[in-house]
């Protein structure tokens, strides 16, 4: 089993920058993709980034490429989303996923085997 741990979440004005960490605790070397959504209210979870275990590939939904960037510290098992240039839009609860099954495919909520509890980010005006 895997356990994951979101932290950083907050309230931040528009333009502004928050970093989320992810920590992986368990069976973390069976991990291939680590990705983070988002779900407003009202909405469907959507993807936001992914990042696989060798952290050379990254992936970024069209909303947030060039305003976020993902990374990872495999020593202390953690993914980091670093979030430049907040707008009120990224307004959310945010999830870390883990995929232990190495699918292609990493913008799927389906694609992920554990989930985080989430963290709420909240830019204002």
């Amino acid at each position: 089993q895997v356990q994951l741990v979101e932290s950083g979440g907050g309230l931040v004005q528009a333009g502004g920058s928050l970093t989320l960490s992810c920590t992986a605790s368990g069976r973390t070397s069976s991990i291939y993709t680590i990705g983070w959504f988002r779900q407003a209210p009202g909405k469907e979870r959507e993807f936001v980034a992914a990042i696989r275990r060798s952290g050379t590939s990254t992936f970024y939904a069209d909303s947030v490429k060039d305003r976020f960037t993902i990374s990872r510290d495999s020593a202390a098992d953690t993914v980091y989303l670093q979030m430049n240039s907040l707008k009120l839009e990224d307004t959310a609860v945010y999830y870390c996923a883990a995929d232990r099954s190495f699918r292609f495919v990493v913008t799927q909520v389906g694609g992920y085997d554990h989930w985080g509890q989430g963290t709420q980010i909240t830019v204002s005006s």
